[in-house]
């Protein structure tokens, strides 16, 4: 599942400074990300709360490289640096302070190389297409790498190993990503990036994959509301995914779930007809959502 990031700014570079210490680097981008997350994650066990932490650091390093300025090719060469980390992680010898916190999570949560991977391999879709209106299949393999894999290595943080969570947790994460694609049209086409998929827009007589010009076209509305029905069908399977697994472990997944629901459903209602007037829940609304799952 996707973790909800400020784009105001960079996360801290990936570093090596011995003296260090790994588990406040992470804390320090989780705290200073303006993000929900945080104080949903924070209550956390320690054990688990480091972890989330590390996880979502990881995310935003490699995030923040994909977005800043700068020739694809060094940003894909820092992209092949991560892998190489990653690899390191598994034979114990990490160098980067965010990899170096991480190494404990991956020995006591059975957290997967490949998860890690498919996080990265989703960065370099969107260094490398800059990602304008790509395929079903292409936005669907984009979803399930920066979101599923972002899930996948979340339950096990939260507890919940079985194929039914594991399922949920990648439906979840395409319903969540879908969402933040539909929360965030105007930031993406300030990066050069449309997520909508061409199918849709061509379905609706959009034929432009320029960002800024999809974004006027008077027919958006409705290309949204059809990418919004396909965010609720992913909710609605991971909600029977949900039934299936252990709900307990996964409070902190189900809170996060019913607050972008919630976000979703007041983007709908708004209709992207005024894309300069952010659509948020409000904060009395998280909070009465993390209180009713047990986050609180």
């Amino acid at each position: 599942m996707p973790m909800n990031k400020s784009r105001s700014g960079s996360a801290a570079a990936a570093v090596s400074l011995e003296n260090q210490d790994p588990i406040a680097h992470v804390f320090a981008i989780a705290k200073g990300s303006g993000s929900s997350f945080y104080w949903a994650m924070r209550l956390l066990p320690k054990q688990r709360r480091d972890a989330m932490f590390a996880i979502y650091a990881f995310c935003r390093e490699v995030d923040d490289i994909a977005d800043r300025d700068g020739p694809a090719d060094s940003k894909l060469a820092e992209l092949s640096e991560w892998r190489d980390e990653i690899d390191r992680i598994y034979v114990g010898t990490p160098s980067y302070l965010t990899a170096r916190a991480l190494a404990g999570p991956v020995r006591e949560f059975g957290l997967r190389r490949e998860d890690f991977l498919a996080v990265i391999d989703g960065m370099e879709m969107d260094v490398r297409s800059d990602m304008r209106a790509p395929t079903a299949a292409a936005l669907d393999a984009y979803c399930r790498c920066v979101a599923g894999a972002v899930g996948l290595l979340s339950i096990r943080v939260f507890g919940a190993t079985d194929a039914a969570a594991e399922q949920f947790a990648i439906d979840l994460g395409r319903a969540l990503q879908l969402t933040n694609i539909l929360r965030d049209l105007r930031q993406d086409a300030e990066l050069g990036r449309l997520y909508l998929p061409r199918e849709i827009l061509t379905e609706h007589g959009i034929a432009s994959r320029d960002p800024d010009e999809v974004l006027r076209h008077p027919a958006l509305p409705e290309v949204c509301a059809a990418l919004a029905r396909q965010a609720e069908a992913r909710f609605a399977a991971a909600n029977v995914n949900l039934l299936r697994s252990d709900a307990a472990a996964l409070r902190p997944a189900v809170a996060m779930m019913h607050s972008y629901h919630l976000l979703l459903e007041r983007l709908m209602r708004a209709g992207w007809r005024r894309l300069d007037e952010p659509v948020r829940v409000p904060v009395p609304a998280k909070l009465w959502i993390a209180f009713r799952y047990g986050v609180l």
